[in-house]
């Protein structure tokens, strides 16, 4: 069951959404206890070019695409008194990255951001978030994807050591569009992210990856579901964990749903992660549901393991110290999907916290 409060059905912990999440911990972005700010935080870090639009509108210009059940979504629709709208015009096809930046320095209140990125008919770019600081903060970001538009979306979370962040991330592909997330969560005492994925024409696809490092007391939750209404549609989904470190938890949970319309659907998930010390928690689910038989192929696999002494005997046997070895190890484990940021400068960003946390915590 859950409680009423302000028409709002606030989650106990025993529903099937929120039975990892440590509500406690949620900083009152759930039940409304959380004191609101106004903070205005997203911002582009460098002028954009022919082809690009980005405002701040009002709300009440800019409904919401769907409908969502998710309390926190609901809180931040309530809240957020504006829409940052990034707009790519139609047959637009940018070359620069579109690159945000969000630097929080506070706790004493709590932001909440909707976000809308809408790509025109055969346009193209690539979108970059880059989180830090500590903060309070719950987002929704909509996508919004025309026919033959392709979108890549890579979203960092490199916060510090206090941060609670809460994102929706829903996307809406249209026929022959594109979308790729790129989801990195290396920071922060709570991450609770839920890609969503809601196919609207044929020939479209999607990848959804990520990767992500918890270290000790960490919690890191990525809740993802792919929704195949429409026929020949394509789906990827991949992501890596490691944990080091006493009540490091994460927490991934991959659902894909099939319809009967859904004929010629290609689609497989993946998850695996990798435990560096003992008093560190991954869980890892998958789901699928499918209503036809009528497809090119559908499947899961979810892996939970350390480190592959065979690696590391490999590497030692080479003269390389253990240490050295455990960290190439582990970066070798990241680099299939750090690679796919196609940024030099963030990927070796993205592994020097990597190695840090590795240092932090004597792996």
């Amino acid at each position: 069951m859950s409680v009423l409060t302000t028409n709002y059905l606030v989650p106990t912990g025993r529903e099937e959404a929120w039975r990892f999440t440590p509500l406690k911990r949620l900083a009152g972005l759930h039940d409304g206890t959380a004191v609101v700010g106004q903070r205005k935080s997203l911002a582009p870090s460098h002028d954009f070019g022919p082809g690009v639009r980005f405002s701040h509108v009002g709300r009440e210009l800019l409904a919401p695409l769907s409908q969502s059940d998710d309390v926190i979504v609901q809180r931040v629709r309530e809240n957020a008194l504006e829409v940052a709208h990034l707009e790519i015009l139609p047959n637009s096809e940018i070359a620069e990255p579109l690159m945000f930046t969000r630097v929080q320095s506070g706790l004493d209140s709590a932001e909440f951001s909707r976000v809308r990125i809408t790509l025109g008919a055969h346009s193209k770019a690539t979108v970059i978030f880059e989180n830090t600081g500590d903060s309070i903060l719950a987002e929704d970001i909509e996508f919004d994807l025309a026919p033959g538009s392709h979108l890549t979306f890579v979203t960092l979370q490199e916060w510090e050591s206090k941060t609670v962040f809460a994102a929706s991330h829903r996307a809406f592909v249209d026929r022959d569009a594109t979308f790729k997330s790129i989801c990195v969560t290396v920071g922060g005492s709570l991450v609770r992210i839920l890609p969503t994925v809601e196919f609207k024409g044929a020939g479209a696809s999607v990848e959804l990856l990520g990767v992500y490092f918890a270290t000790a007391g960490q919690y890191f939750e990525h809740r993802m579901h792919v929704d195949h209404l429409v026929p020949n549609a394509k789906s990827r989904v991949n992501y890596k964990g490691a944990l080091a470190g006493e009540k490091a938890h994460t927490v991934w949970i991959g659902d894909v749903f099939i319809r009967a319309a859904a004929e010629g659907t290609d689609t497989y998930e993946l998850n695996r992660n990798l435990l560096l010390s003992d008093g560190a928690r991954a869980d890892s689910v998958p789901n699928l549901e499918i209503e036809t038989g009528e497809i090119v192929g559908a499947g899961h696999a979810s892996t939970t393991g350390r480190f592959d002494d065979e690696q590391l005997f490999y590497l030692m046997s080479r003269g390389i110290e253990l240490d050295d070895a455990r960290r190439l190890v582990v970066r070798g484990f990241f680099n299939e999907i750090v690679m796919e940021i196609n940024d030099e400068k963030i990927q070796e960003r993205i592994m020097n916290r990597i190695d840090g946390e590795l240092a932090k915590v004597g792996s």
